[in-house]
């Protein structure tokens, strides 16, 4: 099978792997690379064949005639999704980070609070923050080992300097997939308290068998006049480094604001980002997601049971996404030491939870989407590391 290859990544400028020793401490020669959300995996031929394509005829111009690029996304959320688009209402950004910074310029002023349901992508905060909006943090509450989602604190935390809030849908790093009555309650939220909802769905091919995801202008179409809807290929099939995404407006006000956002800041399409997404939003790349997603439930069968099994660790059920949650609070250990245990002993680079926000402190993101074999070493790692606490 394909995801058993182990390919070498080192020197390849790889963020994940070449930026392990540096910013870890964990030796390059020894170490396993889990933080950074990008899969271990070669995308499917069909994209490789777009690449090869292009680099065949060795002219990389500008990027022209988009029809067949914004059709291929539309067949894309209506096959997978069920959700009808329309193509006119597609624009295309560098990634769903520069998505989110262009959505937060956009619709917010300098000052607005900003809502995030914490702990989040860790991306979120940062760029709010540069851009000198105010993080406003809305915490799920932790059921039952699970995320949910606590509509009447958040309603005591409003001001009225509130402007957006981002949904994570599926939830990076609890990998959940919201159910209908949740996103409807979102909705309604950010009608209650006059905010846009810009929603980053990146995770949404990425679902456990079991669980669906559901867009959100499927669960609550009559927000259209405040909902801007954030999609990408880059995660689902392993391309982020093409730095594609894209940015959905039904609403024309709403999408007249964004173009001219996207005109000022001189935005246009990365022609091989624009290829391989072609490429990848079609029967081939549906085969190959479908194939991804049972080897990652393999996976993250095996990570769990493994993680679970040492006492005072607890791995949040995954619904969605290639991302582990693990709680370290019953090892009694401070974060210091449960991280030095991680990485020091069992030389293993995961993200830090507070990095994500208030209720991360506790955890590390563990990244499962590399060929089975890391998975297993991983799980012997940790084992071995907290093996005084069998």
């Amino acid at each position: 099978m394909q995801f058993d290859d182990q390919i070498n990544r080192f020197g390849t400028h790889s963020v994940k792997w070449d930026m392990m020793e540096r910013l870890y401490g964990v030796p390059a020669d020894k170490g396993l690379s889990m933080w950074v959300a990008d899969m271990d995996f070669r995308p499917p031929a069909c994209v490789q064949a777009a690449v090869e394509k292009m680099a065949a005829h060795g002219v990389y111009g500008y990027y022209g005639d988009d029809a067949a690029y914004r059709e291929s996304i539309r067949w894309w959320m209506q096959t997978r999704h069920g959700w009808a688009l329309n193509p006119d209402h597609i624009f295309t950004t560098h990634g769903l980070v520069n998505a989110t910074g262009l959505v937060v310029d956009a619709y917010t002023a300098p000052g607005d609070g900003i809502l995030l349901m914490t702990p989040v992508y860790h991306a979120f905060a940062r760029t709010i923050k540069a851009a000198g909006r105010v993080v406003v943090e809305c915490p799920l509450a932790l059921v039952d080992g699970r995320y949910e989602i606590d509509f009447a604190a958040w309603d005591s935390r409003m001001t009225g300097r509130e402007s957006m809030l981002i949904l994570c849908s599926p939830h990076n790093p609890g990998g959940r997939v919201w159910k209908a009555e949740e996103l409807r309650g979102v909705a309604d939220f950010c009608t209650r308290h006059d905010l846009i909802l810009g929603t980053d769905e990146i995770h949404h091919d990425l679902v456990m068998p079991g669980h669906r995801h559901i867009a959100m202008p499927l669960a609550a179409p009559d927000i259209a006049d405040r909902l801007v809807m954030l999609t990408a290929t880059t995660k689902t099939f392993n391309i982020a480094g093409a730095h594609i995404g894209n940015v959905i407006i039904a609403d024309d006000a709403l999408r007249a604001k964004f173009a001219s956002k996207i005109m000022a800041m001189g935005i246009s399409g990365n022609s091989f980002g624009m290829h391989m997404a072609e490429a990848a939003y079609s029967p081939e790349g549906a085969v190959w997601v479908d194939a991804l997603v049972t080897y990652l439930d393999g996976n993250r069968q095996i990570f769990d049971a493994g993680v679970n099994a040492i006492p005072g660790l607890r791995s949040m059920p995954l619904e969605a996404t290639y991302l582990s949650w693990v709680d370290f609070t019953g090892t009694g250990m401070a974060p210091a030491e449960f991280k030095a245990r991680v990485e020091k002993a069992a030389q293993i680079c995961a993200n830090h939870g507070e990095t994500f926000g208030t209720g991360g402190e506790s955890y590390l993101r563990f990244n499962i989407a590399t060929p089975r074999a890391r998975i297993e070493d991983a799980v012997a790692r940790l084992q071995t590391a907290f093996g005084d606490l069998q």
